[in-house]
């Protein structure tokens, strides 16, 4: 599984910030990896670097093979709980995803 991430311009990326998201996605998705080509980040900053409410914005797109892609959002007022946030809602959306189509196998 492939794991690419992409921040705004108001968003600084780091090796550890890459690493720290990584981790995230890695452990939330863990069940579903083999399955998955690719998982596309994108991380911004809604209100331009200014402060405010649940301005960080983290979209999550999952390529499960064989199937469309899969997109969620999460904000929040912190980068890693945006991060965490989307990549639960990403597990529970590929759960429910695969747990269809296992159940429509015979």
């Amino acid at each position: 599984m492939i794991i690419q991430i992409n921040t705004d311009h108001t968003i600084t990326g780091s090796e550890q910030l890459t690493a720290e998201i990584e981790a995230t996605v890695r452990s939330s998705l863990s069940h579903h990896q083999d399955r998955l080509s690719r998982v596309e980040v994108h991380l911004s900053d809604e209100n331009g670097g200014k402060s405010g409410g649940n301005d960080i914005r983290c979209a999550m797109e999952a390529r499960p093979a064989g199937l469309q892609p899969m997109a969620v959002t999460h904000n929040a007022g912190e980068l890693d709980e945006a991060v965490s946030g989307a990549a639960q809602k990403l597990k529970a959306a590929l759960e429910t995803t695969f747990g269809k189509l296992q159940h429509h196998q015979p």
